[in-house]
Parts: structure tokens; C-alpha cells; sequence
């Protein structure tokens, strides 16, 4: 019988999902819902529940959220736990609710299948790689997510987008609201520089270039980064829920 997988890519401004065959095709399309803020783990889980009611049933879920997780615990979550979204108030409250809560556990108590939750640029990559050497994956959008795995295998998470850059963090320097402020051109200029800053750290086989806003990368920044460099539809978040299963083991 043909395992059925609930897909669902929680963003800072958005979460969707869809339901995909073995084969990682989409059995509907994909459903969305804005995220709300502030956004507390049960709210999270009721909205997945509103998504999930809304697509035909799957036997297991794959959930892809910002932040730094071990095994399916929330190290940390840098949106979800603001007032307002991004760049507003954080509130200690929802600090101490998301630090070290097994989100895993609770979805797969809550739906009754089992679940595998991962950072989102991870279930992303799942959706991407070849498996031929070393390939980051970097996401564009409210913020910079990102992952990386050795010969197909999902190394272990790195918060890259907390490392410093030009007195600010690479999280806070190319995302959302900075792309709005510079306009296209300038904040490429910038996506060029962590780019850049990032090829010796990981001295990579290729990089791939998604998100919502990797769209909004320009054709001639897109022609210095070099051929090891590609920009990839942001539809992976979803097409990687099946495929992350067998990565992340």
C-alpha cells in the first residue's frame, strides 16, 4: 500500500501544506494560511490540524519550521517567538514554551501517525540534493535559513543565519524587510556577500538558492556567483517531506 505524507512548511509570514504520494508527487494542491503572531506551540499544531482537514489523510507528517532543532526538540525559534512577528518584541513567555519542547512527539501524539519535524531549509534541501558531495542549501525569505549534507546524508543543523556580518546577523541582513528597504539590486548585493563570505567555510560541490525570495535575486549577481551557485523553485519545502525521511536517518 502506497505511504501517503502530510507536507507542511511553516514560514515567518506563511504555513502551507499539501499531501504527497511516495513518489513525492502532490496528491492536492497546496493549502495556506498566514502565520499569526503571536504564535504558541498548540496554535501552531491547531493550525496544522486546519490545514491537514482541508487535504486527503496521510499516514505520517514531515514539518518543516525556522530555527535550530535536535531530534525533533526546539533548541530555538527565532519568529515564533515574537509578539508581532520579525523584528518585534520577544515574549519571554513564548521563549520558555517553544525551548526544548519535542514538537515531534506532540504532532505525532496530536495526529496519530508518526512525524518527523525538521528546520525548514532542511526539509527544503530533502527536495534538491544529489547526493554528490557537499551541498548547502540557503533559503530566502523573512529571514536566511539554511542546511547542508554530505553525500546525501542531512549533516547536523548549523544556525548560520545567528553568525555576525557587517555589525548585524546574515538573518537580519538579507531578509524580508531589508529586500523591501534596498529594493532588488542592492539587496542582492548582499546575497552575493554571504554567499561569498560562506564558500570558505564549506568549500562546497554546489550551493542551491531557495525560498520565496531567491526569485527576487538578480540575473547579473546571479552570473558572479558562478555555475556552483543555482537557484531552485521555493515548491521544494513541500516536495521534500517524503524524500527527508530517508536523509535525515
Amino acid at each position: 500500500m502506497e505511504q501517503a505524507t502530510l507536507t507542511v512548511d511553516c514560514g515567518g509570514s506563511g504555513i502551507k501544506a499539501s499531501v504527497l504520494d511516495a513518489a513525492g508527487t502532490m496528491r492536492a494542491p497546496v493549502v495556506r494560511v498566514p502565520t499569526p503572531y503571536p504564535l504558541a506551540p498548540d496554535k501552531l499544531i491547531y493550525l496544522v490540524a486546519g490545514l491537514a482537514s482541508r487535504l486527503p489523510p496521510a499516514d505520517r507528517l514531515t514539518l518543516g519550521m525556522p530555527g535550530m532543532l535536535r531530534h525533533g526538540v526546539v533548541i530555538t525559534t527565532p519568529h515564533y517567538v515574537t509578539e508581532r512577528g520579525p523584528r518585534t518584541r520577544v515574549l519571554p513567555e513564548l521563549v520558555a514554551a517553544w525551548h526544548g519542547l519535542d514538537i515531534q512527539a506532540a504532532l505525532s501524539e496530536r495526529f496519530g501517525v508518526p512525524a518527523l519535524v525538521l528546520n525548514d531549509a532542511e526539509v527544503h534541501g530533502a527536495g534538491l540534493v544529489t547526493g554528490a558531495g557537499l551541498e548547502l542549501v540557503l533559503t530566502f525569505g523573512t529571514g536566511l535559513g539554511t542546511a547542508h549534507f554530505d553525500g546525501g546524508r542531512l549533516a547536523p543543523h548549523l544556525e548560520l543565519s545567528r553568525g555576525p556580518i557587517r555589525m548585524t546577523t546574515f538573518d537580519e541582513y538579507v531578509g524580508e524587510p531589508e529586500r523591501r528597504r534596498l529594493g532588488n539590486a542592492m539587496w542582492s548585493r548582499r546575497v552575493r556577500r554571504v554567499v561569498e563570505s560562506l564558500r570558505p567555510v564549506f568549500v562546497w560541490d554546489r550551493v542551491y538558492l531557495g525560498g520565496g525570495n531567491a526569485r527576487c535575486i538578480t540575473p547579473s549577481t546571479l552570473a558572479l556567483l558562478g555555475d556552483d551557485v543555482v537557484v531552485v523553485p521555493n515548491s521544494a519545502g513541500i516536495v521534500g517531506g517524503v524524500r527527508a525521511w530517508q536523509l535525515a536517518r
